[in-house]
């Protein structure tokens, strides 16, 4: 019988393996455009901003300048661009001024300069430049509303576009006449390049009448002010260098080398009903296989509790697999963080429930539940986003 602290290392080697595949260092060299006759302005942001800034650094042939804005906390070794923290996953002031600095330098590039936007999954709160007449605190209280409505990436970014000077091709349009190439680390569903960081240098299919109807359904108040129709066409090229999808590739290839058949897919939708859905799904897998999917799922926040999206799912799959002994799983977000906390996700199995554990997840505190169980997983931060991977072992017997 397969000791816990095996099936443990295996689940931990699979999500590592998922990781490492879509490591800045790995994806972005193969995609670097030949540097111009004139200046390279590296602008730089999201999660994964500063170690994507440091590959180009290490490659790039020529000048270099620029500026990287990841969230508060991060740290960076000094180098040739410059590095900004601001808030995540709600803006602060500090957002404000990253946009401003960011949109400057794209405005200061010529026909002979090169701006290589390096774009990944948080860039959306990290550079926030709210629409005319519309405040930070107002859009702070929306981002907040929207977080905890139970709205997809899609929606909260259709939103988000539409009540910003910078994204929805905004910054983009302010490189003209620069050449502009964008490498993107894609950390949403179906991989929508309006959806990466809220499109920032990339046309957008929606209209402002598409993000209000977003929040009358969610039943949000939208804001008076700060509307505004988002870029319809946008010069440049657009790249995905890394996404779900090769994180699942990578995280089949080393569960089969570990001895497991892996059945893969990416799904979306709230996390506590896919967590029952892929519970359902687990207990018709034969020994040995195992179920690993990638997507960003969702969490409708109605209690007082901590926690993300993983710790929900991994809360929820442990309370539906009730009665099955031996399957084991872990839930974690790519980037190392799930939510706000130092948590990337969790293990659970079946003894992860217990009592009790229904009323956590209806107080959406399943961090604090799965923190006494001693299942948070706690990596750090990875340096990429590609989403979240959740992969569920059936053991080998």
């Amino acid at each position: 019988m397969v000791e816990k602290a095996e099936i443990r290392a295996d689940l931990e080697a699979i999500w590592r393996a998922g990781v490492a595949a879509c490591a800045p260092e790995r994806v972005v060299p193969p995609h670097l455009p030949e540097p111009p006759r004139g200046r390279t302005i590296l602008l730089a942001l999201g999660k994964a901003a500063v170690p994507m800034a440091r590959t180009v650094e290490r490659t790039w042939r020529g000048p270099l300048e620029g500026l990287a804005v990841t969230r508060h906390g991060e740290t960076a070794r000094p180098g040739r661009i410059e590095v900004a923290t601001a808030g995540h996953p709600v803006p602060d002031r500090a957002s404000i001024v990253a946009a401003e600095r960011l949109l400057r330098l794209a405005q200061g590039a010529g026909p002979d300069d090169l701006v290589l936007v390096l774009l990944s999954g948080g860039a959306s709160a990290l550079a926030c430049l709210p629409g005319t007449g519309l405040g930070l605190e107002a859009k702070r209280r929306l981002t907040e509303a929207l977080l905890r409505s139970g709205a997809d990436i899609g929606e909260v970014n259709c939103v988000r576009r539409h009540l910003s000077r910078f994204k929805g091709g905004r910054l983009g349009l302010a490189a003209a006449p620069a050449r502009l190439v964008t490498l993107a680390i894609s950390d949403v569903f179906r991989d929508r390049p309006e959806d990466i960081g809220s499109g920032p240098t990339v046309a957008d299919p929606t209209r402002v009448e598409d993000a209000r109807a977003i929040l009358a359904e969610l039943g949000v108040d939208a804001p008076e002010a700060g509307w505004s129709e988002t870029a319809k066409a946008v010069p440049g090229e657009f790249r995905i260098v890394a996404r779900a999808a090769d994180a699942l590739d990578a995280a089949a290839a080393e569960a089969e080398r570990r001895g497991y058949r892996a059945r893969t897919f990416e799904c979306d939708g709230e996390a506590r009903a896919v967590a029952a859905e892929h519970a359902r799904h687990v207990r018709t897998l034969a020994p040995g296989e195992a179920l690993i999917t990638g997507g960003e799922l969702t969490v409708t926040v109605t209690g007082p509790g901590r926690g993300g999206p993983n710790q929900e799912y991994a809360l929820a799959a442990a309370i539906a697999l009730s009665g099955v002994h031996g399957v084991c799983g872990l839930a974690a977000d790519t980037d190392g963080i799930d939510g706000t906390g130092d948590a990337a996700g969790a293990f659970f199995d079946s003894r992860t429930a217990g009592r009790g554990a229904e009323a956590a997840l209806r107080a959406n505190d399943s961090g604090a539940w799965l923190e006494r169980r001693g299942a948070l997983f706690r990596p750090g931060p990875t340096g990429t986003n590609v989403s979240d991977l959740r992969i569920l072992l059936v053991p080998r017997g």
